[in-house]
């Protein structure tokens, strides 16, 4: 369900300011999925999750290679409930 946590200057500013933290998630999951993931592993309460998908780009590779596309991914902003706190080295399942 979670892939890997975003570990990006945008994400650490909504770790600061808002108490959000964002992970990289399986195209397929919804929300509740999402929640429950994120409450199960790390312990936590969540007031809010907030998703985005992004398509693959299409790349092209030097002279005579194929050209190729990345994989579509998904993204959630989860946000946890005030007093809470998700530690970002702790190993994820």
């Amino acid at each position: 369900m979670i892939k890997s946590p975003l570990l990006t200057e945008r994400s650490t500013k909504l770790k600061e300011k808002f108490n959000q933290v964002v992970f990289r998630v399986d195209p397929r999951a919804n929300k509740g999925d999402i929640r429950r993931a994120v409450e199960m592993i790390f312990k936590v309460d969540v007031e809010k999750v907030r998703t985005a998908i992004f398509r693959g780009k299409f790349r092209r590779l030097s002279a005579g290679k194929p050209q190729g596309k990345r994989p579509d991914w998904k993204k959630a902003i989860v946000t946890i409930k005030k007093g809470q706190d998700i530690k970002m080295e702790q190993e994820m399942s």
